[in-house]
């Protein structure tokens, strides 16, 4: 744990509550209180993805957080790579169905590109990539992954984005959806990365 002195508010570059709370619950560092825009009564940025892997738009998210609220930041790019589908949806995870997706149609989208394919040809993995960017700007940066396979449907009503479809192989039988958040964080690609991350600021938090 921090020294009891420690006091760092951060701001997270996201508007998705689940992601929130599983940042908040792996990096509960003394004194630290990781707050969103919404929190502060400020309108989310909107911070153009350009980046060609998950690091890279991780950084470009807590760099603009960082700037533009004028505190310590944290952001993460994260997605869904399926083996059979030359490693989409990628980078573009949450947005793989087109403007204004949202979690079902990204769903809806991968289960018709699999369909037909058998349990042995749904292999994927979720991996994260996480930055820290502290008051001076600078950055820290941990990634993670999880290896599982596609469903045929979605089942469970926890987590977010792909976790309906996705199960791990840590977990077998169980979606992503269906493990409680402690489980959830034990296995999966963001508390992965969160864990190497939290190593990483251990010795200035």
């Amino acid at each position: 744990m921090a020294p009891e002195h420690a006091s760092r508010r951060v701001i997270v570059a996201t508007s998705n509550r689940g992601k929130l709370e599983e940042i908040r619950s792996s990096l509960a560092f003394e004194g630290w209180e990781f707050v969103t825009a919404a929190d502060l009564g400020r309108p989310a940025p909107e911070v153009e993805e350009t980046g060609d892997s998950f690091i890279e738009n991780a950084l470009l998210k807590a760099l603009a957080y960082h700037e533009l609220f004028g505190m310590p930041s944290i952001a993460d790019d994260s997605g869904l790579i399926v083996v059979a589908l030359a490693g989409e949806p990628g980078v573009r995870s949450a947005r793989y169905s087109g403007a204004g997706a949202t979690d079902a149609k990204n769903n809806e989208k991968l289960l018709t590109a699999l369909e037909g394919l058998g349990p042995d040809l749904r292999a994927a993995r979720f991996q994260s990539a996480v930055v820290f960017v502290d008051e001076t700007g600078q950055a820290v940066a941990a990634c993670g992954t999880c290896e599982g396979r596609i469903g045929a449907a979605p089942r469970g009503a926890g987590g977010f984005g792909y976790d309906p479809l996705f199960e791990p192989e840590e977990t077998p039988g169980r979606t992503m959806a269906e493990l409680t958040l402690a489980e959830k964080n034990a296995i999966s690609h963001r508390g992965a990365a969160l864990r190497e991350l939290r190593g990483k600021l251990a010795g200035r938090a």
